[in-house]
C-alpha cells in the first residue's frame, strides 16, 4: 500500500443495551485516550490477554501504533460520552494485500455491552473497501470472551491451535445473508432496549409545564395525571412551586429521582439547553414539542441526545401515548385520550395523528403505543417497527410517514414485520405540491412517488391514499381473515340496483365476480324468497329475512367457489318489526368465517363502523360499496403478497467487478464532477455485467463511419444500418434528429455523415454504427440512484412512447427472484411480453436476466447515477439493447447493513 487509507466518516450507533456508541478513526490528538483505555481502563488481566503478557510500556505502545497514521493500516476508536471505551485496528498483511490482521482492546466496565462487536462490524466494512477478503488475529485460548465475539458475528470462523494460542481466521463474504441476518438482529434487539425509557418509562418529567391553562406543557402534564400513569411524575418550572395540583420543581437537579422520559415543552430557544442538561442528569428519552429550531439549536440537540444516549421523539411533535396496563402513559395535547387497544400508531403530523385517534378510539380498534415523531431528528418508524415486532399486544402498524432516514433498514424491517401482521400506511407527499408540503412542514426532503411505491410494494405495506381509507381498510384487516389469493368475490344485496354498483365497485378495483357454479346456484335460490337471483351479484330480492340471508351467507362462505363476501342492505318497509331486519343475520349469525365478509349500509351515518357479532366477532360495515370493494382489494393484495414466499437475491454471474470499478475510477479522476459517458465507454462498462448489446463501432470521423458501414456489411448485415450522431452532453438522440436510417452503401452513409455535420457542427463528437435490430417489442429498463434510498431498478415499455404511455414499474435493489417476477407482469402492457393476439411472446428468463444484471451493476458501482437502456427489443430469442446512457459521478459506497443511527438533515 502506497498511500494512506481515506477516514471513514463518525457514524453513531447503538451497543447491545441501548447506549449510543460514536464510531471514528483515531487520530494522533487521540493518544492520550487511547493511552488511558490500555492503562487505566483495563486491568492487568485485560491486558495479558490483549498483550499475550504484562508490560508496562504495552499501553503506550498500543497508544502509539493506534494513532499514527499509515498506509495499509486503520484503527477506529468507540466512544460513550466522550470517554473512549474501546479500539479495534487492522493491518494489511504486505505479502497478502487481500489478508489483513486485527486486534480489540475493550475497557473492563465496557466489555458485554457489545463494544467490540459493533467495532468489528465497521472495522470489517472499511477493509473489504480497502479490498480486503480474510481477517486474521492471535488469540490466546483462554481468551473466551474474544472468541465468543468472533463466533457471535455470523461470518464463519477458522481456528488453529497452536502451543496456546490460536489462529484465527474469518472469511469476509459481502453477500453473506448469515453475517446480514446477524447484524440485522443485534441491531433490532439494540434498539428495542434504547427505546424502553420512552415507551416504558417508570417515570417522567415535564420540563416547561406551565402554570397557565390551556398551555402545553401544561395541558400534557393534566393528560398523564388524569390517563392514570403508574409510575413517578414530576414537573420542573423555576417560576411555580405547584402545578395542576402536581408539585414543581426548579431544575431536574432538584428532582427527587432521575426520570427515565422528559417531555420538553419549553420554547424553540431554550430546547437545546434543556436536553444538555436532561442528559447531564441521567435522562434517557426525550419528547420535544417545540416547532421552529434554528438550525444550530437542532444540532445542539442532537448532539445532546446522542452524546448522552438519549433517544428522541420530535421536535415539532404532539407527544407520544402508552396503553400498556403496566405504564399507562397519554403524553400529548390532542382532545382524545387513547384508547387501549393493539394497534400501534406513528406519525408525522400531528394533525394526522388526531384524526387516527379519533377514529381508531370511535371504531374500538384502540392504540397499544401513539408516537407523533414530528421532524423526526432520531426515533423513526423502523425504530417503532421493530419495537412492535418484540411487542405481544401490537397486531396492527398504522404508518404516516412523510420522509424517510433510512429507507433500505425500514424496508427490511417491514418485510419481515408485515409478515406477523398488517403495516398500513397514508402514502402522503405523490403530487407535485404535495412534495412540496412535505418539504416545508418537515424540514425533510420529500421522497419521489416511484421511489415511495417501489419501497411499500416490496415491503407488503399497504398503502392509502388518505386517512379515511387508511381507517377503511384497517377495519377489515383487524377484525376479518384474510381471503385466498384470488380476487373472487360474491356480492350479496336485497336491492338488485345496489347489487350493481357494488359490483362495479368491486370491478373497479380488480376483483373478481365469478358466475357461481350451477349447484352452488340451485342451493341457494332454494333458501332465499321466491324471484332471488342466484346470478353474481346475488339478488335476495326486499323480502328476505335474517334466516334466509344467514343460509344464503353459509352456503356461499363455504363453498370454494368465492373468496370474499360483500352484504349490501338497504332499508325496506317489508320487516315488520327488528326481529325481521336482514341485518339481524350478521348481527346473530357467526362473526368470524373461512373468508371475509364485510357489508354495506345505504343508510348509514358513518363511513365505517363494527357489527359487533353474537361471537364475538366483528363484521366492518361501509357507508359506500366503494369503500368496501377498495378494503377488499387491499386484503387481496395482502394475501398475495403474503403467499409469495421471501425470496432470495438474484444470484448473477461472469460479471467482471473489477474491471468495471476501475473503469469508472479512470474516468471519475478525468471528470472529478462526474458526466456522462461517451458511447464507447458506455458499452465497456456495460459489457462488464453481461448486458445484451447489439454490435456498435465508434468512428471519429466521416472515413471512419464509412469503414464502420463497410465492416457491417462484411458481418452480414447488408441491408439498412443505423447510424447515430453523437457529442458529449446529449440527452436524446430522436429529439435532437440525430439518428438516421437507412441503406449501408458508402454513398449513402457519406450524405447521413454529411448531413450531421450540416446540423451539428462542432458539437458533433463521432457516430455510433450499428446494424438495424430485428422487429420486436421495445423495452425499457435503467437505474437511478436515489440518494435517500440508493440504487432503484425501473422497466416497462420503451422506445419514442416510453413518456407517453408512463408504463413502468420500479424496485429497489437488491431484486429478488420475487421482484423479477413481479416487474414483468405488473405492467399494463404484460399480455404483450406473454404473446398478446398471436404475436410472438418475449423471453421473459432473458428479460429477467437483463434486470438482475442491472441490479448487480448498481449494487457494485455507487458511482452510477444514472443508466438508461432504451429500446431494448424483445423478441422469443432473447434481448438486444440498442442505444445506452450512463452517467457517472463521485460517491463514496454505502453499506445498508452497517448498523447506525440515521443523520437528518437539521443534524
Amino acid at each position: 500500500m502506497s498511500t494512506v487509507q481515506p477516514l471513514p466518516p463518525t457514524v453513531e450507533a447503538l451497543l447491545s443495551d441501548g447506549t449510543t456508541a460514536a464510531i471514528r478513526p483515531l487520530r494522533p490528538a487521540d493518544r492520550e485516550a487511547a493511552y488511558d483505555l490500555h492503562a487505566v481502563r483495563m486491568s492487568e488481566k485485560s491486558r495479558r490477554q490483549r498483550f499475550f503478557g504484562a508490560s508496562r510500556l504495552a499501553p503506550k505502545l498500543a497508544a502509539d501504533r493506534l494513532c499514527e497514521p499509515r498506509p495499509g493500516f486503520m484503527a477506529l476508536g468507540a466512544w460513550v460520552d466522550r470517554e473512549l471505551v474501546g479500539a479495534a485496528d487492522y493491518e494489511i498483511v504486505r505479502e497478502r494485500p487481500d489478508a489483513a490482521e486485527i486486534a480489540l482492546a475493550v475497557a473492563d466496565r465496557w466489555q458485554h455491552h457489545g463494544v467490540a462487536t459493533l467495532l468489528l462490524e465497521h472495522l470489517l466494512h472499511a477493509a473489504r473497501e480497502q479490498g480486503v477478503r480474510t481477517i486474521e488475529a492471535d488469540t490466546l485460548a483462554g481468551n473466551r470472551a474474544v472468541h465468543q465475539v468472533f463466533a457471535d458475528l455470523g461470518l464463519r470462523v477458522h481456528r488453529r491451535l497452536d502451543h496456546g494460542e490460536i489462529r484465527v481466521r474469518v472469511p469476509l463474504d459481502e453477500t453473506d445473508e448469515h453475517y446480514r441476518s446477524a447484524v440485522e438482529e443485534r441491531g433490532r434487539s439494540a434498539d428495542v432496549a434504547s427505546l424502553v425509557p420512552l415507551l416504558r418509562p417508570r417515570s417522567v418529567a415535564v420540563v416547561g409545564a406551565s402554570q397557565r391553562p390551556g398551555s402545553v406543557g401544561r395541558t400534557v402534564l393534566e393528560k398523564i395525571r388524569q390517563g392514570g400513569f403508574r409510575g413517578e411524575l414530576w414537573a420542573v418550572n423555576p417560576h411555580a412551586r405547584q402545578i395542576a395540583d402536581e408539585p414543581a420543581y426548579p431544575a431536574l437537579s432538584a428532582l427527587p429521582g432521575t426520570p427515565d422520559l422528559a417531555v420538553l415543552a419549553v420554547p424553540p430557544g431554550a430546547v437545546a439547553n434543556a436536553a444538555e442538561e436532561c442528559g447531564r442528569a441521567g435522562v434517557r428519552a426525550l419528547v420535544v414539542l417545540a416547532s421552529g429550531l434554528s438550525g444550530a439549536d437542532a444540532r445542539q440537540l442532537l448532539a445532546a441526545c446522542r452524546r448522552h444516549s438519549m433517544r428522541l421523539v420530535g421536535p415539532n411533535c404532539l407527544g407520544i401515548a402508552v396503553t400498556d396496563d403496566a405504564v399507562r402513559l397519554d403524553a400529548e395535547f390532542g382532545a382524545a385520550q387513547p384508547l387501549s387497544g393493539t394497534a400501534g400508531v406513528a406519525v408525522q403530523s400531528g394533525g394526522v395523528g388526531i384524526a387516527l385517534l379519533e377514529r381508531l378510539n370511535w371504531l374500538g380498534i384502540g392504540v397499544s403505543d401513539f408516537v407523533s415523531l414530528g421532524d423526526k431528528y432520531d426515533v423513526s418508524g423502523n425504530d417503532l417497527l421493530q419495537w412492535w415486532e418484540s411487542d405481544s399486544r401490537t397486531d396492527l402498524a398504522l404508518l404516516h410517514l412523510e420522509s424517510f432516514g433510512n429507507p433500505r433498514a425500514f424496508s427490511r424491517t417491514a418485510r419481515r414485520v408485515t409478515r406477523r401482521f398488517p403495516i398500513l400506511t397514508v402514502d402522503a407527499g405523490r403530487s407535485a405540491a404535495g412534495r412540496r408540503g412535505v418539504a416545508a412542514h418537515t424540514a425533510a426532503g420529500a421522497t419521489p412517488t416511484v421511489t415511495r411505491t417501489a419501497l411499500f410494494r416490496q415491503a407488503g405495506i399497504t398503502a392509502t391514499h388518505g386517512i379515511a381509507e387508511l381507517v377503511e381498510a384497517a377495519a377489515l384487516l383487524h377484525a376479518q381473515p384474510l381471503p385466498d389469493a384470488r380476487s373472487a368475490v360474491a356480492v350479496v344485496s336485497n336491492a338488485a340496483g345496489m347489487g350493481i354498483l357494488a359490483a362495479d365497485a368491486c370491478m373497479d378495483f380488480g376483483l373478481v365476480l365469478p358466475e357461481l357454479p350451477a349447484h352452488l346456484a340451485l342451493e341457494l335460490t332454494g333458501v332465499l324468497p321466491a324471484g332471488a337471483s342466484a346470478a353474481n351479484p346475488v339478488d335476495t330480492g326486499a323480502a328476505v329475512g335474517p334466516t334466509e340471508l344467514r343460509s344464503c351467507l353459509d352456503l356461499l362462505t363455504r363453498s370454494r367457489a368465492v373468496e370474499a363476501v360483500l352484504v349490501c342492505l338497504v332499508p325496506t318497509a317489508l320487516a315488520t318489526d327488528r326481529a325481521q331486519d336482514p341485518l339481524r343475520a350478521l348481527l346473530d349469525g357467526p362473526g368470524r368465517r373461512r373468508i371475509p365478509v364485510a357489508a354495506v349500509l345505504l343508510d348509514q351515518q358513518v363511513p365505517v363502523r363494527y357489527l359487533d357479532c353474537a361471537d364475538g366477532a366483528r363484521i366492518p360495515v361501509y357507508a359506500d360499496p366503494q369503500a368496501a370493494a377498495r378494503a377488499l382489494a387491499h386484503a387481496r393484495d395482502r394475501a398475495r403478497w403474503l403467499a409469495e414466499p421471501p425470496g432470495a437475491e438474484t444470484a448473477v454471474h461472469d460479471c467482471d467487478q473489477q474491471t468495471a470499478k476501475d473503469l469508472v475510477a479512470r474516468f471519475l479522476d478525468a471528470h472529478p464532477d462526474g458526466g456522462r459517458l461517451d458511447p464507447a465507454l458506455t458499452e465497456d462498462l456495460l459489457r462488464c455485467y453481461g448486458l445484451p448489446l447489439t454490435t456498435s463501432i465508434w468512428a471519429p470521423d466521416e472515413h471512419g463511419t464509412v469503414l464502420a458501414a463497410r465492416s457491417m456489411r462484411q458481418l452480414g448485415h447488408e441491408d439498412k444500418i443505423a447510424l447515430k450522431a453523437y457529442w458529449p452532453g446529449q440527452v436524446r438522440k430522436s429529439d435532437a434528429g440525430a439518428v438516421y436510417l437507412g441503406p449501408g452503401d458508402d454513398a449513402s452513409v457519406r450524405t447521413a455523415y454529411q448531413d450531421f455535420e450540416n446540423r451539428f457542427g462542432e458539437r458533433l463528437a463521432g457516430v455510433v454504427v450499428q446494424p438495424m435490430a430485428a422487429p420486436g417489442t421495445e423495452l425499457f429498463a435503467g437505474v437511478v440512484q436515489d440518494q435517500v434510498f440508493g440504487p432503484l431498478i425501473a422497466f416497462g415499455m420503451g422506445g419514442t412512447t416510453t413518456d407517453l404511455l408512463d408504463d413502468r414499474t420500479a424496485r429497489l435493489t437488491p431484486l429478488t427472484e420475487n421482484d423479477l417476477h413481479t416487474m414483468t407482469t405488473e405492467l399494463r402492457c404484460a399480455p404483450v411480453l406473454f404473446g398478446y393476439h398471436g404475436r410472438a411472446a418475449a423471453d421473459l428468463t432473458a428479460v429477467q436476466d437483463m434486470l438482475a444484471r442491472l441490479s448487480r451493476l448498481a449494487d457494485d458501482l455507487p458511482q452510477l447515477a444514472e443508466a438508461d437502456l432504451n429500446p431494448v427489443i424483445a423478441t422469443p430469442d432473447g434481448l438486444l439493447c440498442v442505444d445506452a446512457r450512463v452517467r457517472l459521478e463521485p460517491r463514496h459506497p454505502f453499506d445498508p447493513y452497517l448498523r447506525r443511527l440515521r443523520q437528518p438533515a437539521a443534524s
